[in-house]
């Protein structure tokens, strides 16, 4: 995953895209039959014969023994050259250029997608690496590596190994870099709070094209925002922000979805969110999460309206949304038993009736119970040591 210009995505992270949505159902058989034939030419053209067996056997694309022959032929003597330049570095050449051979044998196997040789290969090319910078720049391969398949554990090692590197120095441009792809992590692990600090913290300094385009990383931005901050630093940081105001309007429903939740025009938000729920669940990274996410922001909605009111009829709340009284009242009930609204509902007046919990109560309870804990653990723990 090389980088082939600075404000263009990876094409490995693309192909990854592709072959995400071959398998979703909710994608049209006509898109399926180009999303297949760009991973073909994608991995003819870049000798990925791992990918290829693999794809092969899960029946994504028909065993061509030709060209699987003719691949494995041109990765022969390509790796035969890389170790004769790597040779030659060593013999006649200063650890500069030794560096340099051994980084692209490492961005080689990369390339044609061969995961366990080119880990194993960037961890030889550290061992001829002095700078830092250098050092956080195959962090940041890694990482890649990791984003293409999803592999947490990889992706979460490597974020802890860059912060470590970054006590040793490095500049404030990859220290930036690194908060996009925390939060991209944290996103992909449903860490929605902390992903949206990260983005937010990112949003002037972005450079990280090599995972998505500005685009992109704004509507992860507005979405991980909207369900994790308040309304005051929903105003401040998104609603208002120079930076997502250029470029919001280019997203599909994303504009009207974020200002009409902070308008409170309820019905123009159902819309729009209508509108950005495939985007949502074809999304790579959010996916797994569409549910969860769906819910969540239908928290915050509709604890947002009731804000307002000690009680207010469901008619009304149907009416200020535009859907059926039924469909809120059976909304609602969810989230009142999942504990999710603190408000009751009273079927014989067809009115909802807020009981927002007391902060300072809630926090006494909590303490109280907390206490009781741990005198509870105390007292185990005095008896073992009398015995």
């Amino acid at each position: 995953m090389a980088s082939e210009g600075e404000e263009s995505q990876q094409p490995q992270l693309i192909l990854a895209d592709k072959l995400f949505l071959l398998k979703q159902s909710d994608v049209q058989d006509i898109d399926k039959v180009r999303f297949r034939e760009d991973v073909f030419n994608f991995v003819k053209e870049h000798d990925m014969v791992p990918l290829y067996e693999t794809l092969v056997a899960d029946s994504v694309l028909d065993m061509d023994r030709a060209l699987l022959d003719s691949m494995r032929a041109k990765i022969d003597d390509e790796l035969k050259k890389l170790d004769e330049k790597i040779a030659d570095a060593e013999e006649n050449l200063g650890e500069s250029e030794v560096r340099e051979a051994h980084l692209a044998k490492s961005l080689f196997f990369i390339r044609i997608g061969d995961k366990e040789k080119a880990l194993e290969h960037l961890k030889v090319t550290e061992t001829k690496t002095v700078a830092v910078g250098q050092k956080m720049d195959l962090v940041f391969y890694t990482l890649q590596l990791g984003f293409f398949d999803m592999d947490f554990d990889l992706i979460s090692k490597s974020i802890d190994k860059a912060k470590s590197l970054f006590e040793e120095g490095g500049d404030w441009e990859r220290k930036n870099r690194l908060k996009v792809y925390e939060g991209l992590y944290c996103m992909s692990t449903r860490n929605f709070e902390k992903a949206a600090s990260l983005f937010l913290d990112s949003i002037s300094t972005f450079t990280t094209y090599e995972l998505f385009p500005y685009d992109t990383f704004i509507f992860y931005t507005v979405l991980t925002s909207i369900i994790t901050l308040d309304r005051v630093s929903l105003k401040q940081k998104v609603v208002d922000a120079p930076e997502i105001l250029t470029v919001i309007g280019k997203i599909p429903h994303l504009s009207e979805f974020l200002n009409s939740l902070y308008d409170c025009q309820y019905k123009s938000f159902f819309s729009a969110f209508a509108g950005l729920t495939e985007q949502i669940k074809l999304d790579r990274y959010l996916h797994s999460h569409f549910r969860y996410y769906m819910r969540e922001i239908r928290t915050v909605i509709y604890s947002q309206f009731l804000e307002s009111y000690k009680s207010v009829t469901i008619e009304a709340m149907a009416k200020a949304f535009g859907v059926s009284v039924d469909f809120i009242d059976v909304e609602l009930s969810r989230f009142i038993a999942a504990g999710k609204l603190h408000c009751k509902i009273d079927k014989v007046a067809g009115v909802l009736e807020t009981n927002r919990p007391d902060a300072k109560n809630a926090l006494y309870q909590a303490t109280i119970k907390q206490g009781d804990f741990l005198l509870n653990r105390i007292q185990k723990l005095s008896r073992v040591i009398d015995l």
